[in-house]
């Protein structure tokens, strides 16, 4: 899951898992998976180093407990 900032400004967590698109018009909008938008503060370019950064920490994880 990654932090992100509303419209109204409070902070949520968004399973990334869910994301469809994201659009940036004059706010960020995020498609889900079942169709619902939400309007968000962050730029899409920080949504998406969030997610890269969010899979690379699940993807290290499991290369450490692989080696093992």
């Amino acid at each position: 899951m990654i932090k992100l900032t509303s419209i109204s400004g409070d902070e949520f967590c968004l399973n990334i898992d869910l994301i469809y698109k994201i659009e940036e018009l004059p706010d960020t909008v995020i498609t889900l998976t079942n169709g619902k938008t939400i309007r968000v503060n962050d730029k899409a370019d920080d949504i998406i180093q969030k997610v890269i950064d969010f899979k690379r920490k699940i993807y290290q994880g499991v290369a450490e407990v692989s080696s093992n």
